[in-house]
């Protein structure tokens, strides 16, 4: 049993210290690509185009276009900087927003 336990804590150990890392290289990547423009820039910007669905009394959903609106992203793996990954807003960019319609 303590065997378990020991191998158990190496194991969370090792894969918090790996994810640690991890984000502290994507970070360091960050800087050094902000500090060096001819790189590609840290900074990008995604068109995110929304669209609502609202709800119809015949069961149907009706789709309205919301404001198209531009949001700045880093080109990394993890949020940095209070901006969301490029690759997140890229996916997220044509979500359809369900309206909830309360009784």
């Amino acid at each position: 049993m303590k065997r378990v336990q020991f191998i158990a804590k190496w194991t969370l150990a090792g894969v918090l210290g790996a994810a640690t890392l991890l984000y502290a290289g994507d970070y360091l990547y960050l800087r050094f690509k902000n500090g060096h423009p001819e790189t590609g820039g840290a900074f990008g910007t995604v068109n995110i185009q929304p669209m609502i669905a609202v709800p119809q009394k015949s069961g149907k959903e009706e789709y309205y276009l919301g404001d198209p609106e531009t949001d700045t992203c880093v080109h990394s793996i993890f949020p940095h900087y209070g901006c969301a990954p490029c690759w997140y807003l890229n996916h997220k960019k044509n979500e359809v927003v369900p309206m909830m319609i309360l009784p």
